[in-house]
């Protein structure tokens, strides 16, 4: 067994090799606080036949035996993997993916598994960390060692691995991947910061991240296996240049065709035909041929960009797609929108909802309840595909989420605006950028629905190209920058800052003064954008759809609440049969009181004030005789709420029996004269119809 150790923000990072999971190319478990992972690299020995990409496929797993927990549902074991898993798997994979060498298409997979759980909130960093190590160690090529860290700034201050408790506080809370070179993965939200304050936190990160890179060479130094021999694809030079010849002036031409399709499809049609005059020998060389024929194309485009300053679809280095945008296209939904950039389409609707509809959430912190969700959908007619529709996949998942941490910065908390809250993005269109018309499109759906967000949230998606030292930043990519490109940047925000972003970087890394460069690119692109969408709604609207529900929030005491519910609930259920309303009752003593009817909700509201009212001093109330007693009778004046009429108050004439004015059952008008310190109530009959009788003359 071989065992390194770091401390990292005045806690122990601890890797250990050769204890466990020994048949795996590559294991190592990883520990911090009393957070453990374990994670294994295994690849195949042989490549599989007609591969032209890298079969990796990395899984995060979370035992619930980690956090001390038995799984909820019938079968009482994990099952298909959650939100949480599916988002971690994307975040290790991300960094580690552009570090196998080209060649390399052995199928690889990288499996973490969460052990134990500790409130450290790290278990997604030390899979990142835990599964470069296994690598590094394992005799599968890859390049680098990645380390990683999480940054949250806290009153202020910038906090390495803040915990559970800490990342609440966060107003700037993000995940940097780096090696001891540059920074390759970034992913986060923030509460409208500003760029610089982002630099200054890449800037801390990597300084963490070296240390952590260094360990895993050590690691490597006293357990690591040989590395695999890898073969780089051999293309003679005789078919390149036979392709290169065929196809050259062809790709060029076709390549600044605007429409997509239509540019595609004369692509596809210049590669099927030079595979049909060249491939005619003994060997298929089909994959060869493409290989050829993609190069060149990559070589066209970034030298149209970087020679010509000069974009496939006409562009300028900084120029964004036309914009359009409508908002209340759909007559029965509570928001709609669609924004349109270019051939991307975002058609985003927005539901309101109650406390009923809020999304329950068991994961290791516990249960937790989502009352905003956006929910990101990629059908395959958007790119003119044909594919059977399934549930949604990593990258829809993944984008949902970007899209909803960009927008949650200006979502108004539960007790300004107690609706639960969904988007749904559907993605009717695309060529590039699909998660940042989201974001815009569900920023323009929360307005047109009257949620009172505080602004508009847009988002743009950065592309890089960098050859040697010539380095041009891009912005509003299409999907085949992207493709062709070494970085995709997407940064979300509103015209005070920044609220989320992502950063992939396919290269080794780019330079501090490059970031800055494509975050202020980034933020003119975004204002630009953000001045687009004002233009077609500024403000939220006044009023909700007819069709929402109304919600009205009203304020008891809390020990009024078991009045409210009543035994077994009975008196909250009588409520809402009466009125048809949905009630909502917390343990602070705040009522939402849900319905599309007004008239029913005043109901329910009345019906709830008369429950928690409370006797006042001077004021008259019909109350009813529940009791007669020798000394006088009591009556109820509000629910649950008695007080005694001496037989002295009941009327201006002596009486000698109480029943000679009042019975048992009878309504009275009186007029509460006494509340004494125990909370008893002091009635007076003659009071109140002398008031009465004042009244009566004016």
């Amino acid at each position: 067994m071989k065992k390194i150790e770091i401390e990292v923000c005045n806690k122990k990072l601890t890797l250990e090799t050769g204890k466990v999971a020994k048949q795996a190319d590559g294991a190592v478990v990883a520990r911090y606080g009393d957070t453990v992972v374990l994670a294994t690299a295994v690849a195949d020995k042989t490549q599989r036949d007609a591969l032209d990409f890298f079969p990796l496929t990395i899984d995060y797993q979370e035992k619930a035996y980690s956090a001390g927990k038995i799984p909820g549902g019938f079968f009482k074991r994990e099952g298909r993997p959650s939100e949480k898993e599916i988002l971690t798997s994307r975040l290790i994979d991300r960094p580690i993916r552009p570090l196998f060498p080209k060649g390399f298409y052995h199928e690889t997979q990288g499996i973490v598994s969460v052990l134990s759980y500790g409130d450290e909130n790290i278990a997604d960093i030390l899979g990142i960390i835990s599964i470069s190590a296994a690598l590094v160690i394992s005799d599968i090529p890859f390049k680098s060692p990645v380390g990683a860290v999480r940054v949250g700034r806290v009153a202020g201050s910038f906090v390495i691995n803040p915990d559970i408790r800490e990342a609440e506080e966060c107003d700037l809370n993000l995940v940097v991947a780096g090696t001891e070179e540059a920074v390759v993965m970034v992913e986060g939200e923030a509460l409208e910061v500003p760029e610089f304050d982002l630099l200054e936190a890449l800037d801390i990160a990597h300084q963490e991240i070296k240390h952590i890179c260094a360990v895993q060479k050590e690691l490597q130094s006293i357990a690591g296996k040989e590395k695999r021999t890898v073969q780089e694809p051999v293309i003679y030079e005789e078919l390149k240049n036979k392709v290169t010849e065929l196809t050259l002036d062809q790709i060029k031409s076709a390549i600044t065709i605007p429409d997509k399709l239509m540019r595609q499809k004369t692509l596809d049609g210049i590669l099927e035909a030079a595979i049909e005059k060249l491939n005619t020998g003994d060997r298929d060389l089909t994959i060869d041929i493409a290989a050829v024929f993609n190069e060149t194309e990559r070589d066209i485009v970034r030298g149209m960009i970087l020679n010509e300053n000069k974009r496939v679809d006409g562009r300028s280095n900084t120029d964004i797609r036309k914009i359009t945008a409508e908002v209340g296209i759909l007559p029965k939904t509570h928001g709609s929108a669609l924004f349109i950039r270019g051939e991307t389409q975002c058609l985003a609707v927005v539901t309101l909802g109650t406390s009923d509809d809020e999304q329950k959430i068991d994961s290791l912190d516990g249960e937790t309840y989502k009352t905003f969700m956006l929910h990101y959908n990629f059908p395959p007619f958007s790119v003119g595909e044909v594919k059977p529709l399934r549930s949604p996949g990593r990258r829809e998942i993944g984008h949902g989420m970007l899209a909803e941490r960009a927008l949650k910065a200006v979502i108004p908390t539960k007790t300004e605006f107690p609706y639960t809250i969904r988007i749904v993005s559907d993605i009717l269109e695309s060529n590039g950028s699909s998660s940042m018309a989201t974001v815009c499109g569900g920023s323009l759906a929360l307005m047109d629905s009257g949620v009172p967000i505080k602004s508009h949230v847009a988002g743009i998606a950065m592309g890089l190209i960098k050859e040697s030292e010539r380095v041009v930043i891009l912005t509003d990519i299409l999907g085949l920058e992207d493709h062709l490109g070494d970085m995709d940047f997407k940064v979300t925000g509103t015209d005070k800052g920044i609220t989320a972003f992502q950063l992939d970087i396919k290269i080794g890394g780019i330079p501090r003064d490059v970031m800055e460069k494509a975050l202020e690119q980034a933020r003119q692109g975004r204002l630009f954008i953000l001045g687009k969408m004002s233009e077609t709604i500024s403000t939220h609207r006044e009023n909700l759809a007819a069709n929402a529900p109304r919600i009205y929030t009203m304020q008891i005491k809390q020990e009024k609440i078991r009045d409210v519910i009543g035994t077994g609930g009975k008196v909250i259920r009588g409520i809402v049969e009466q009125t048809g309303v949905k009630i909502d009752i917390n343990d602070s003593g705040i009522i939402n009181i849900a319905s599309p009817d007004v008239e029913s909700a005043r109901k329910a509201i009345e019906i709830i004030n008369n429950i928690t009212a409370e006797a006042e001093i001077g004021k008259i109330y019909l109350g009813k005789v529940k009791r007669i007693t020798d000394f006088g009778a009591f009556a109820e004046i509000l629910p649950g709420t008695e007080g005694l009429l001496h037989i002295s108050q009941i009327s201006d004439k002596r009486i000698d029996k109480v029943t000679d004015e009042i019975h048992e059952g009878d309504e009275v008008l009186v007029k509460v004269i006494e509340i004494d310190k125990l909370g008893r109530i002091r009635l007076s009959r003659k009071e109140a119809l002398r008031e009465q009788e004042k009244v009566r003359k004016k």
